[in-house]
């Protein structure tokens, strides 16, 4: 039985009794002890772990986890200090060095020196994948064995927030999920994949970090700092 310990495991309730998941789980079993897969088995979960169903603010959505060595570990784009920051994460640090008014009380970001978000899961960001396991050097190793099904859930559940939310969506993976948002109370922030190989299809200037603050603060929502430290 998954346990995320808040209350995720209440608004999830039965999910990992279906049938999808119950195939899913053999699944991950066997490539589990026959293969190398990231993130480790405890750290599947810790999109939701870090920031509880209520104190949602944003979600971010990613694809899968990276696939080297020592990088994913349960946020999507976030790498644990001393790693290398990895170039989708790189593009994102320049998008907010270049989107002013995304630190709240005004300033500048400032690119630190190591790729963990864990700053923002901390303030209320969801930092969720689509598919959340991934086998070592082979991207999107892990499409359709089920974890589509799980995260589709999640994103309904998080389209019922009561409070507005902002939902920023990065290339097609995330963006696929945009028809399963149709409250109107929450904004839909999109844009091309931060990857080297599309930013040049819509990324870069998007202004998503300011936009989601402002959204925020409209609704009388404290802002998220951006500022990783």
């Amino acid at each position: 039985m998954v346990n995320i310990g808040n209350d995720w495991d209440e608004k999830l309730a039965g999910e990992f009794d279906k049938p999808y998941y119950t195939e899913l789980r053999k699944f991950l079993v066997s490539e589990y002890k026959t293969k190398t897969i990231y993130p480790g088995m405890y750290d599947i979960f810790n999109a939701l772990k870090a920031a509880p169903y209520s104190e949602a603010k944003v979600v971010i959505l990613g694809q899968d986890p990276y696939h080297e060595p020592g990088e994913a570990h349960g946020l999507c784009f976030s790498v644990q200090k001393g790693i290398k920051i990895p170039p989708s994460l790189r593009n994102i640090y320049k998008e907010l060095t270049d989107d002013e008014g995304c630190i709240p009380g005004g300033g500048r970001f400032t690119v630190p020196d190591h790729g963990c978000l864990t700053e923002w899961a901390q303030q209320g960001v969801v930092l969720l994948n689509a598919v959340l396991t991934v086998r070592a050097h082979a991207a999107n190793s892990h499409k359709g064995k089920g974890w589509e099904n799980f995260t589709d859930r999640v994103v309904e559940l998080l389209n019922e927030h009561e409070t507005p939310l902002v939902f920023i969506l990065w290339g097609a993976n995330a963006r696929a999920k945009k028809a399963l948002i149709t409250n109107r109370r929450h904004l839909i922030l999109e844009g091309a994949h931060p990857s080297p190989l599309s930013t040049h299809n819509g990324f870069f200037g998007g202004r998503y970090f300011s936009k989601a603050n402002a959204f925020l603060e409209s609704n009388g929502i404290s802002p998220i700092d951006w500022q990783i430290h």
